[in-house]
């Protein structure tokens, strides 16, 4: 067997690993990513709920916190108020 028959064996093999390993863990990847979405969701509520009239931490722990909130403010306040469908629920 020749050096470039080997290599295409092995980018087929590789190809197949990634294929199956997508396909294995896609549901724990989007998961995950869902999770994380809705714990960021609830870090900025928890902090910042005065914008929304829900007072949840008394304002001096929402000060210590609002540096590292503040670059999220924006973005936070879209996915919060954006419109949705029930077709938003399906993913």
């Amino acid at each position: 067997m020749s050096e470039k028959d080997r290599q295409k064996k092995g980018g087929f093999l590789n190809a197949l690993k990634g294929v199956l390993y997508g396909m294995a863990s896609h549901g724990n990847v989007t998961a995950a990513l869902r999770t994380r979405m809705h714990m960021e969701h609830l870090f900025m509520f928890i902090t910042l709920g005065d914008m929304l009239g829900i007072p949840v931490l008394p304002p001096y722990y929402s000060l210590r916190i609002l540096p590292y909130a503040v670059p999220n403010i924006e973005s936070w306040k879209q996915r919060v108020f954006r419109e949705r469908d029930f077709t938003d629920a399906i993913y």
